[in-house]
């Protein structure tokens, strides 16, 4: 008699002890959040692995007791004999899970073990076997509950979820045992006879797992290796017995499986698994839109599915409209159907109402999420209005709008902000480009709950599309907390799409999706209409450059030249496209370098420079750290030593509590102007910190 020890996911605790029930139903169980223990013969634990649809890990125990000091552990361990559980050229790797005070760490307590199984083999044969952390032949568990440590044997090897039929995947998969839990909690698994739909199948695996489940095959029929195949007690006969007996036992399913998405090449990943699993030719796949596949006439079955639902808040804004869509589409097709969906974003099901009949947490990977169960019956199936959104937010928002277009018509730019957190509890900057808007989220406090957050941000997103009439892809939602240094220009996303837009006489290009800022600071347009106005016949330095369109303007403003320093290759190859873009040729240089480390040495002169370093830097590239309160006076000491007489430096910055030494930058035989508040522009003016400006002139 053996005392085994069943894992599995999350949520999947009190299903699991029905299942084992039901494959060893002579034995007695007890459940644990997670788990289900029982005694019983080696043929228990070998039909688990193989029928077990929901399990993890089979593990055995071989030693038990209490754990009051590190050495404890050994001793523990030492209590089994290992020679009789696996031979000496066998590899072997252990995992301890949990700690007390006693053992805080959980190496510390692997080591321990092993240093006990290692022993023993070195006392018996004077030889020992060898550790792997790759594909070794016995894996041991060192379960740690309070003071009570158990030592088991995994006979599953890798996790019984791991089928060996899904060789590629979709993005975000659900996996094969929770799968099935999903097929189980919609209630299809007690009439398998009933049609069965997953419209958005991913790699398939939902409906692969149905297929299995209507054929009566044992999902452990596929594994080649198991836990136990070196093991010394495994019986390779009662084995292979019980392996041709759950073969014998698959039948024809009697229902029709459907496998549907819009992606074709995913699909193509889907057929391959099923083929994998040997069950495509009980399963018909469909290359259909969700929102437009059709339900065959007069049948009632299960939807169950795994669809998006987003990582980042700016996918949820874009899956919002298809949800909505998804939701009228299911009530007029699939009257009378079972719907089960699986999310962790509970609010974008909201979108298709529907009541739900029960919902289940439940953990897909590491990835808490809900199974949503929806009955498709008259009520349901009601045809619900969308009503307009209203709230303090589209007043705002509506009234900021028709100020900006009222301002606008003595500007010569089309970007502008439109909103900067006028309503606390709307905590977002809001931007207009061409055809698009940028929403940058500020960071929310730490006392406002992530959920209560994001309801907010999801409110601001659809009140936007409502108000501006722009389709959810031209709405870009950015997350923005406080940056230092290179952090705020770091890439978020792999797009590559840039925008043309207008700027007082200039264009320049602006991605508004890869970074978190777009190429170009709004709250700078009159310093970069000064610098152009200053600009005329003089030689100009750009430091710290960005993107360049300080440059740019610079250039139109008719410079005699023009150079461009900053330490990214990126962003000099941008400021050269931005040259491109106003058709600009003649004494332009840019050069990618560390600019403090290039200011010291350079020995060039100019008329004119505009500064605006970073707040704080460590970039590797950089020979030492950067702060701007810290290093500003030795900034511009090494600044003035390049500056012609009667040269002027506009100084900025956006440190919020920056505060210039007057005293120091007035011995450099420079006055002073500020002129922050003659920079800051109309549609900044909520925000006066936004950035702090000086003007400098050489004495």
């Amino acid at each position: 008699m053996f005392e085994f020890l069943i894992t599995t996911s999350k949520g999947l605790d009190a299903l699991l002890l029905e299942e084992v029930a039901s494959i060893c139903p002579d034995v007695a169980l007890k459940n644990k959040p997670g788990q289900v223990i029982f005694s019983g013969e080696l043929v228990d634990a070998y039909k688990v692995c193989l029928w077990s649809r929901l399990a993890n890990r089979v593990l055995v125990k071989l030693a038990e007791g209490e754990v009051n000091e590190a050495e404890d552990v050994y001793k523990i361990t030492d209590q089994v004999n290992w020679p009789t559980q696996f031979a000496i050229k066998d590899t072997f790797m252990v995992d301890f899970n949990g700690t007390n005070q006693s053992i805080n760490n959980t190496q510390f307590g692997g080591l321990k073990v092993k240093d006990a199984i290692v022993d023993q083999f070195s006392t018996f044969f004077d030889e020992r076997p060898s550790v792997s952390k790759i594909s070794p032949n016995i894996k041991i568990q060192a379960r740690m509950w309070r003071s009570i440590l158990g030592i088991y044997l995994d006979l599953s090897g890798q996790s019984l979820h791991q089928r060996n039929y899904r060789l590629k995947t979709g993005l975000a998969p659900v996996k094969e045992h929770l799968a099935s839990a999903m097929l189980i909690r919609s209630g299809w698994t007690k009439n398998t006879a009933a049609p069965l739909l997953d419209p958005m199948c991913g790699a398939g695996t939902i409906a692969i797992e149905g297929a299995m489940i209507a054929a009566n095959m044992a999902p452990g029929l596929k594994r080649t290796s198991w836990g136990f195949d070196s093991w010394k007690v495994h019986d390779a006969e009662l084995w292979q017995n019980l392996s041709l007996e759950a073969e014998q036992q698959r039948v024809e399913p009697e229902c029709k499986i459907t496998a549907s998405d819009i992606d074709g090449a995913v699909l193509s990943i889907a057929k391959e698994n099923a083929r994998t699993a040997g069950v495509d030719q009980y399963i018909q796949f469909i290359q259909q839109n969700a929102c437009e596949l059709k339900s065959e006439e007069n049948s009632v079955g299960y939807l169950v599915s795994n669809p998006p639902y987003g990582e980042r808040l700016s996918e949820v804004q874009q899956l919002t409209p298809i949800f909505q869509k998804w939701g009228t589409w299911l009530k007029l097709e699939y009257k009378n159907w079972f719907v089960s969906l699986l999310t962790s974003d509970r609010s974008l099901l909201r979108e298709m109402k529907l009541t739900a009949k029960k919902e289940y947490k439940l953990m897909n990977g590491k990835l808490d999420c809900l199974l949503v169960n929806f009955e498709l019956d008259e009520k349901n199936c009601q045809i619900r209005e969308i009503k307009p959104l209203t709230n303090d937010f589209i007043n705002r928002f509506s009234k900021n709008l028709q100020k900006a277009n009222k301002w606008l018509k003595n500007q010569n730019t089309n970007c502008y902000r439109i909103y900067d957190a006028d309503l606390p509890e709307y905590n977002v900057a809001i931007d207009h480009y061409p055809g698009h808007l940028v929403v940058q989220e500020y960071s929310a406090p730490k006392d406002v709950p992530e959920h209560k957050a994001k309801r907010r941000i999801n409110e601001v997103m659809q009140s936007l599309a409502q108000v501006t009439g722009l389709p959810s892809d031209k709405i870009i939602l950015k997350v923005r907390e406080q940056q230092k240094g290179k952090n705020q220009y770091q890439r978020v996303s792999e797009r590559k799409e840039r925008l043309e837009v207008f700027e007082n006489g200039a264009k320049l290009l602006v991605n508004l999706h890869d970074y978190l800022d777009t190429g170009l600071f709004l709250d700078h347009r009159i310093t970069r209409q000064l610098v152009q106005q200053k600009a005329k016949s003089k030689d100009v330095l750009n430091l710290f450059a960005y993107t360049g369109s300080v440059s740019v303007h610079a250039a139109l403003g008719g410079a005699k030249s023009v150079t461009t320093v900053d330490m990214s290759n990126t962003y000099i190859d941008w400021a050269k496209d931005n040259f491109i873009c106003n058709h600009l040729k003649g004494a332009y240089e840019f050069i990618q370098a560390d600019c403090l480390t290039w200011l010291k040495r350079n020995r060039s002169q100019y008329d004119l420079m505009f500064i605006d370093p970073p707040s704080f830097s460590n970039s590797k590239r950089m020979e030492d750290t950067w702060d701007v309160q810290r290093d500003h006076v030795a900034l511009l000491t090494d600044a003035v030593s390049c500056l012609n007489a009667k040269g002027e430096i506009i100084f900025s910055n956006n440190l919020r509590q920056f505060k210039l030494d007057e005293v120091a930058i007035q011995a450099l035989g420079l006055s002073i102007k500020n002129i922050s508040k003659q920079t800051l522009p109309e549609d900044f003016q909520r925000n006066p910190k936004i950035h702090h400006c000086w003007l400098f002139t050489k004495e």
